[in-house]
């Protein structure tokens, strides 16, 4: 099962400057409660903004860069080789978490979304663009208010592909 895991603001911004725009612990360990043990699928931008493989999961890094390596993860040169090197671990699930161009690629190979929606608008130079909730179904959506960690209401939605 491919899914694309991804925290998108009310307009589809996810990003500025290869920085996320906002600090949510709540959905920070959604993230990592979800992908332990998995594969993550990432552009190398994404990687680069994290500056090292996520501990607990096989990393796998897409450039067009024949020659860039990183430490502790696997290098892809396209989304179809990223998936075949994901093929090769024990994992049933892989998780596309960006950029913005991957999860384009991804939209239309993707069974499963799950979105962190930020109920913000944000300038931004990154987006979520291409989800069509018309190919999809809302499965499940759980609201929080904003509150002394969380600058913003958010919720966490669950999406599978019609």
């Amino acid at each position: 099962m491919i899914t694309l895991l991804v925290a998108a603001a009310d307009n589809d911004a996810i990003g500025k400057n290869n920085q996320l725009l906002w600090t949510l612990p709540n959905d920070m360990k959604f993230f990592k409660n979800s992908t332990w043990g998995m594969v993550v699928i990432m552009g190398r931008k994404t990687f680069e903004s994290l500056g090292k493989a996520l501990p607990g999961r096989t990393n796998i890094v897409i450039t067009s860069n024949k020659d860039w390596v990183a430490k502790d993860v696997q290098t892809a040169h396209s989304i179809d080789e990223a998936l075949k090197l994901a093929a090769n671990s024990n994992c049933k699930e892989y998780f596309i978490i960006g950029g913005g161009e991957i999860y384009r690629q991804c939209m239309s190979i993707a069974d499963k979304a799950l979105i962190t929606r930020v109920h913000h608008s944000f300038e931004a130079d990154t987006y979520f663009k291409g989800f069509d909730p018309n190919d999809w179904v809302l499965k499940e959506r759980i609201d929080f208010s904003k509150d002394e960690k969380h600058a913003y209401d958010y919720s966490f939605e669950t999406w599978v592909k019609k």
